[in-house]
């Protein structure tokens, strides 16, 4: 028992065990691969949203140096219409739905813009030196009074001797780019070289700022808020509290953007990625706990097992004696089931050749007259045709000749067809023709239907019908039946059989009298079942019962019932003989 009790607090460690460590693995390893996953996605989520960005202003940059050299604006310097030019730039910041265009002259001077009242800055700006030394400028600014934010594009005009005559400037409203993307996808903000987050789709991350050596932002009020940044699966994330719209944990990722001066940054919900990885363990985590369940059980189904079987193995050895004594008991007793089913075989083999020699003692007298009647005609012949030959008349005794050759031939098929009715048939089933059979059975039959002018009506049908079964034992069926028939018949005034084969999913035999009926149909089949006198020769009351064993030896079945129009009606229905049955007896 102590054995047992190490075994079990042994299994239940390495149980725990594996349930904490492989669990933990499985998450591991899925939210490595779930953060890759996402990685992926994010790079193209942020190149979408920076590709976004730079698209919608590009085409204030082209704006910028496609109009700078327009003749409108550069002939300013020398007293050109300004009425002229500020229509131009009036229709541009209509069509593009820029913020303001103005042009300055090198020194500074507004010559012409698209409204007024804007801040229209210009000497000792970023973007207007750099427009000054003949290049492209860029800059970004917040309107501390408007609030508005400002993205400028700077672009020079240059004169025929190739110095600066001008610098058009383009700017661009930051919300009105915004409102496109504002809340779609990720959160994405872009942060510009003094780490200020400039543009964005969250407003709660508007004018963020990145302190130098920190990795997290910190809002305008200058209260830091939580976060915490560590590396997992070689991936940079974020633990925040940043609000309602951020993730509380995300993936960082960053891309720059030196078009605009920027880096784009991304923060990615890592929560889809921690629920895969989550149900992937808890999977694994359910395997391991069905697992160890199963393995217990069979563990202490084995244990129940190895006492119930020091048990069993207990009782087995007390029965085992006994069970020996009654062995022997059941081997004699079986010699004896033996002994007593071969003596009922023989005894059923002998009663079915007891009822045959029995229809042919009743058919006795029957048959004597019809292999009487030919010998007499015979011998009558043999007569005639001895004096015919001695007057010379040949011609007259080969005719009596030849019908003493087809008498000869009748008592022959006579004696043939009552030596097979006697034989005490064992061939094994086989094809045969119920056609002939029914004919055969008529022949036997014929001189007591004559003796009791029985009227026959049987069709045959003009082919072979092939059925499973044994010639001689059908012949006897079908002799038993027309003998019934006759004897109900015996006091009848009309007397007809109507013998019929017809052929549909099996062959069905009818033999149809005009007697008086079945009394008891259910009881017909029964052993010593007779309806005629006690004490009568004519029979036992087991025709019917030999019949209907024989019948049910050949895989078929025979019934009887009263007629519609009077009388009984005998069926017998037999299996169509085929190849395949044949095939698959002898391989039995």
């Amino acid at each position: 028992m102590k054995t047992w009790v190490r075994q079990r607090i042994a299994i239940l460690t390495v149980f725990a065990v594996l349930l904490a460590v492989v669990p933990a693995s499985v998450w591991r390893f899925g939210y490595g691969q779930a953060l890759d996953q996402l990685a992926q996605r994010g790079e193209a989520d942020l190149a979408l949203a920076a590709d976004r960005l730079t698209a919608q202003l590009q085409r204030y940059q082209e704006l910028a140096v496609l109009l700078a050299p327009h003749p409108a604006l550069t002939i300013l310097n020398d007293g050109g219409d300004q009425a002229a030019a500020r229509a131009l730039l009036v229709g541009a910041a209509d069509k593009t739905a820029a913020l303001n265009l103005y042009y300055a002259a090198p020194d500074g001077r507004v010559l012409a813009s698209a409204f007024d009242g804007q801040d229209m800055a210009t000497t000792g700006t970023p973007h207007f030196e750099r427009a000054l030394n003949g290049a492209l400028g860029v800059h970004h600014y917040r309107d501390a009074e408007t609030g508005l934010r400002h993205f400028l594009f700077a672009s020079p005009s240059f004169a025929e001797d190739g110095q600066v005559s001008g610098v058009l400037t383009v700017s661009v409203d930051i919300d009105y780019v915004e409102s496109n993307w504002q809340g779609d996808g990720p959160a994405v903000f872009f942060v510009d070289e003094a780490g200020l987050v400039f543009i964005t789709n969250r407003d709660e991350l508007l004018f963020w700022e990145r302190k130098p050596g920190d990795s997290g932002l910190v809002p305008p009020t200058g209260a830091a808020p939580p976060f915490n940044d560590y590396d997992r699966a070689g991936h940079v994330l974020w633990r925040l509290d940043w609000g309602p719209y951020i993730p509380d944990r995300g993936m960082h990722m960053v891309q720059p953007m030196p078009v605009i001066a920027m880096i784009g940054e991304v923060v990615l919900d890592v929560a889809p990625a921690n629920r895969i990885a989550v149900l992937q363990a808890a999977v694994v985590a359910a395997l391991i706990f069905a697992f160890g369940v199963f393995f217990y059980q069979a563990i202490q189904r084995r244990r129940v097992l190895a006492e119930a079987n020091a048990v069993l193995e207990e009782r087995v050895a007390m029965r085992t004696q006994a069970l020996s004594q009654t062995n022997v008991q059941l081997r004699r007793e079986i010699a004896e089931r033996q002994e007593a089913e071969a003596a009922l075989k023989q005894a059923q083999a002998d009663l079915v050749q007891a009822g045959k020699l029995s229809a042919l003692g009743q058919m006795s007298a029957g048959i004597s007259h019809e292999l009487n009647q030919p010998l007499m005609a015979i011998q009558q012949f043999a007569d005639n045709g001895e004096q015919f030959m001695a007057r010379g008349k040949t011609e007259i005794a080969g005719e009596n000749l030849s019908r003493i050759s087809a008498l000869a031939r009748r008592m022959a098929r006579i004696i043939r067809n009552l030596r097979a009715f006697a034989r005490n048939e064992s061939e094994p089933m086989g094809r045969v023709d119920i056609v002939a059979v029914v004919e055969t059975a008529l022949e036997l039959t014929e001189a007591r239907r004559t003796h009791d002018a029985i009227t026959l009506e049987w069709q045959a049908p003009p082919q072979p019908v092939w059925v499973r079964g044994g010639e001689v034992r059908l012949g006897q069926v079908l002799v038993n039946l027309i003998s019934n028939a006759a004897d109900a018949m015996v006091e009848s005034g009309t007397r007809v059989i109507r013998i019929s084969v017809e052929a549909s999913d099996r062959v069905s035999i009818q033999v149809a009298d005009t007697g008086p009926g079945i009394e008891e149909p259910e009881k017909i089949f029964d052993p010593f079942f007779t309806t005629k006198e006690v004490g009568s020769a004519e029979g036992m009351g087991l025709g019917l019962s030999i019949s209907y064993g024989l019948v049910q030896s050949f895989g078929g079945e025979i019934r009887g019932a009263n007629g519609p129009d009077g009388g009984a009606v005998f069926t017998v229905e037999l299996d169509y003989w085929s190849d395949r049955v044949q095939d698959g007896e002898q391989a039995a």
